[in-house]
């Protein structure tokens, strides 16, 4: 089978979805999303936590929070489709007066973006507003009421069906085998399905998105990390409300299951471990959930004995780069192959910004909504990496 589309989108998850949805609500409806699995979802989509947050330490990051966070809110107005977004917030634990003056800093950053609503609490208050969490060890912490929770899937799903009604088109297994560049620019994209000649090029093909951009002869420096989430359920849920808490002093966070508005009785306990290596496995390690069922019951005690929910425990991939700051631009070596790889964990917090940033390069050859700079190909060559300390 042979086709012709204006953009070829190469990964169907959550950051291509978005992509297709923001040009087609452009009018450039006439877009092909190539998706290798049999449905959307299987990659680091339909694994990820479902959080969404504006605390972070770079303007850049900061500016797509904002701009998706707001785009979270009124997500049925702009797709049709709920998102399951819910307001219960980021909450930030500081284990020293250090951490609490980096909060402090950190906020101030935020300000300047145009975060404003940041609160920085002792610990009392932090003790207050969750009190399943052990505070006598801490010096305090942030707080961001609009961060909070989202459905990776419904997100996808959302944008991927108002795309389909203005006219984008999936296909489903089909697997890009190659990419053609002829005189320095992209000209079609080879798959088992057959191939789709094309002038426009998005990768967004996730934790294999270096395996992509070599297919055009640009090599990215994007790898797969294992993250592994353990699903309990406690003696007592959690509060309804309860946001999502981040011990800084080892990047242990939690948050409760809520499925479609209604808060359950599961916990999802995460953990950055320092001995993960980069490998595009994807089996929940046992040893791992024993590390973080001893580590779990320090910060909160009602963890201690927890039950362990095999079905919504899992590991998925993120796509680290070198600074773990995302890559959006388009490719120097291959013009037409635009760039949106690397978000280091924040693809599915970052994609209706992602989408709006990659549908404007397209379209208008820049975006006013961002200032990408930071984020271009080229800061690795020159050595421009950017510093972002709040990573989970």
């Amino acid at each position: 089978m042979s086709d012709t589309a204006d953009v070829v989108i190469i990964g169907g998850g959550v950051v291509g979805a978005s992509v297709a949805y923001h040009l087609a609500e452009r009018g450039c409806a006439n877009v092909v999303v190539l998706e290798r699995e049999a449905e959307q979802g299987r990659g680091s989509t339909g694994r990820a936590t479902g959080g969404v947050r504006a605390q972070f330490s770079t303007p850049v990051n900061i500016r797509m929070s904002l701009y998706s966070i707001r785009f979270f809110a009124s997500f049925r107005e702009a797709t049709g489709h709920d998102c399951g977004y819910l307001p219960a917030g980021y909450l930030f634990l500081a284990a020293d007066d250090a951490q609490l003056d980096w909060l402090r800093s950190a906020r101030e950053r935020q300000r300047a973006e145009g975060l404003t609503n940041v609160e920085i609490l002792d610990a009392s208050e932090v003790a207050r507003r969750v009190p399943v969490i052990r505070a006598d060890d801490i010096s305090g912490g942030s707080f961001c009421q609009t961060d909070g929770f989202i459905d990776p899937l419904a997100v996808m799903r959302g944008f991927t069906s108002r795309a389909g009604e203005r006219g984008a088109r999936v296909w489903r297994g089909a697997e890009v085998t190659g990419i053609d560049v002829e005189g320095g620019r992209v000209r079609r994209v080879r798959t088992t399905r057959g191939e789709v000649a094309t002038r426009a090029v998005v990768n967004a093909a996730g934790a294999w998105a270096a395996g992509v951009a070599r297919l055009a002869g640009v090599e990215i420096p994007v790898a797969p990390l294992r993250r592994q989430i353990v699903c309990v359920r406690p003696a007592r849920a959690l509060p309804r409300g309860t946001p999502m808490v981040i011990d800084l002093s080892d990047g242990f966070h939690f948050r409760a299951v809520v499925r479609e508005g209604v808060w359950q009785p599961e916990v999802l306990l995460a953990w950055p471990d320092p001995s993960e290596r980069e490998g595009f496995s994807t089996d929940l390690d046992p040893a791992f959930a024993e590390k973080i069922l001893r580590r779990a019951p320090l910060r909160a005690p009602a963890f201690a004995g927890a039950e362990v929910v095999p079905g919504l425990s899992r590991a998925g991939l993120y796509e680290m780069t070198p600074d773990r700051h995302a890559i959006i631009c388009e490719a120097r070596e291959a013009r037409g192959l635009f760039l949106a790889n690397g978000f280091s964990g924040h693809g599915v917090m970052h994609s209706p910004a992602t989408g709006r940033a990659v549908s404007d390069l397209i379209l208008d050859g820049r975006t006013t909504a961002f200032d990408l700079a930071p984020l271009h190909l080229d800061r690795f060559a020159a050595g421009g990496l950017i510093e972002e300390t709040s990573l989970l």
